[in-house]
């Protein structure tokens, strides 16, 4: 089927037709372009999306990632990665092989076509000419036929008119086979004309154009061609990158079955155990005794003040260690404020540190002592003294850092050796030996602050412990009474439980003698033998304005 013979007559239907197809690859091309654009903005978010929640450095994020959930996390969000880079192998595919490739396609499409109607205008220009050649052929012969007809109809007027002089007549005769002759020259050029027009358009229409819509034809073909191939591409662009993708979505799956829900609660374990055994039963106190107590009305309250009612003074006043003691800050260096495992592994974590600073630094020194000896045996390569400011630096190096190690290791010996055994069971107060008064009732103060700071081992011995619980005891008597510094009203009731603190009802009013810190506690006095902390917040304060220091943190 040819367009030449089959639409021999729609000129200007084809090009309407051909200028359509050039739009709708246009339209295709965009459609390309738009999702290229998307798979670049899809590649770009989630790029940003894995960047995002990548664990930051040096900080907790990174600790997590011990646990297997973390790490599986971890493993997506690379694999994300890796599945936003074959989105932009997408858009970089599209772009290259569809988009590019089909704007050259367009403009090409475009000139050739503008060629060929150019040519199919140029030959119905030529018919037209002939058309209108023949035309005026037409129409000047039977202008002459009809200037014969009249001069031959004035000649035998004037010929049967007896009035007419012979002159006029052979006159009128003259010009009568004048235009006879004109109409016959008339004729044979009308009738050269008009074969020449149906040569010129049987040569239109049976070879000039169906040769240009032949090949117009042949240009909307491979224009369809095109946009098939295109469509293929389209689809093969996808279809690579399905198996790297399924690689990806494979290590998803692997990352979620890493996950072993036993492995990190074994960390957790690890992370937070801290070494101490688990209290024993609480020994009976018995009330009915005379006995003064002036911290609080808790059972497991501090007695320790019992045994020694008087002091140097003839005072006695609370225990308040659990607040003097507060760890603030990153504590001391032997981690001591840590509880007895957390200390150790954070010992063995320092001494691994250093370790592996003694490694670098004597690999530094190897190298250089290689240099070293390379300048000497080529002297022209360097001095051999040049290095040795710099062998000597790291020579101290290694040395503080030993000693640095050497001291950790002694920390953590210490530590290890007061680690409760785990097979031994935890001793009852039942099954210790006699203990004074001081010593009973402590077997959770004598472990945590009420800040949860700790402040002695659990596996210590009983008599170690009553020997440093006496000289803690000596250095709070041995302290001057402090001064009132004003007073304050309780505007709630508290009870006063822990250690430390002391009892007051709502609207009694005590004397402060030290301020709140920032920690949110009070030092009051109720009497010269109690004293005791109270929450600040519970209190309103009213300082002497006076005294030296005096404010209040309310």
């Amino acid at each position: 089927m040819s367009w030449g013979t089959e639409l021999w007559d729609q000129f200007d239907n084809l090009e309407k037709h051909t200028q359509w197809g050039i739009e709708f690859v246009e339209r295709y091309n965009k459609f390309v372009k738009d999702r290229t654009d998307i798979e670049t903005s899809y590649a770009k978010q989630l790029r940003n999306l894995s960047k995002k929640y990548q664990p930051k450095r040096n900080s907790k994020e990174e600790e997590d990632q011990r646990y297997t959930s973390c790490q599986a996390f971890v493993t997506v969000l690379n694999e994300m990665n890796d599945y936003a880079g074959q989105h932009e192998v997408i858009a970089e595919n599209m772009s290259g092989l569809i988009y590019a490739e089909l704007s050259r396609y367009i403009q090409e499409l475009k000139q050739e076509r503008k060629l060929h109607f150019q040519e199919g205008r140029r030959a119905q220009q030529h018919i037209e000419s002939c058309w209108k050649q023949l035309e005026a052929s037409k129409r000047r012969f039977e202008r002459d036929c009809k200037e014969a007809e009249r001069a031959q109809f004035h000649f035998e007027k004037m010929d049967n008119d007896i009035n007419v002089t012979k002159a006029d007549v052979e006159k009128a005769r003259q010009q009568a086979q004048t235009r006879h002759q004109m109409a016959s020259d008339s004729k044979g050029e009308y009738s050269s004309a008009l074969q020449n027009f149906n040569k010129e358009q049987h040569e239109h229409y049976n070879t000039n154009i169906p040769n240009i819509f032949r090949k117009i034809q042949d240009l909307d073909e491979r224009r369809i061609v095109k946009i098939g191939e295109s469509v293929k591409t389209f689809s093969e662009v996808d279809r690579q990158v399905i198996p790297i993708i399924g690689k990806c979505l494979d290590g998803i799956t692997k990352a979620a079955e890493s996950i072993d829900e036993k492995h990190d609660t074994q960390l957790v374990v690890e992370a937070f155990k801290s070494g101490f055994e688990q209290p024993g039963d609480v020994d009976f106190e018995d009330f009915s005794l005379p006995m003064k107590r002036t911290v609080s009305e808790s059972s497991l309250s501090n007695s320790r003040s019992d045994g020694k009612q008087e002091s140097k003074s003839g005072k006695s006043k609370g225990k308040l260690w659990p607040f003097i003691k507060k760890n603030k800050g990153s504590g001391p260096e032997d981690f001591s404020h840590l509880p007895p495992e957390q200390r150790r592994k954070k010992l063995q974590q320092k001494i691994d540190e250093i370790t592996k600073e003694i490694q670098k630094e004597s690999d530094q020194r190897d190298g250089l002592t290689k240099m070293k000896d390379v300048y000497i045996k080529n002297p022209q390569m360097g001095r051999p003294e040049s290095v040795d400011p710099r062998l000597a630096e790291i020579e101290q190096t290694i040395e503080k850092l030993r000693q640095e190690s050497q001291k950790f290791e002694a920390w953590l010996a210490e530590v290890e050796g007061r680690l409760p055994v785990k097979t031994d069971p935890p001793r009852r107060p039942s099954e210790m030996p006699e203990l004074p008064s001081t010593a009973v009732n402590n077997c959770a103060q004598d472990r945590e602050s009420p800040d949860g700071s700790y402040t002695e081992e659990q596996n210590q011995d009983p008599q170690s412990k009553v020997a440093a619980q006496s000289e803690f005891d000596d250095e709070f008597d041995d302290e001057e009474i402090l001064a009132a510094i004003g007073t304050c009203k309780a505007m709630y009731a508290f009870e006063g439980q822990n250690e430390g603190t002391i009892a007051m009802a709502e609207g009694e009013t005590l004397r402060v003698i030290e301020e709140d810190k920032g920690d949110g506690w009070t030092r009051v006095r109720r009497s010269e033998d109690e004293e005791g902390y109270v929450p600040t917040s519970y209190v309103e304060v009213f300082l002497d304005r006076n005294t030296k220091g005096a404010m209040t943190y309310i």
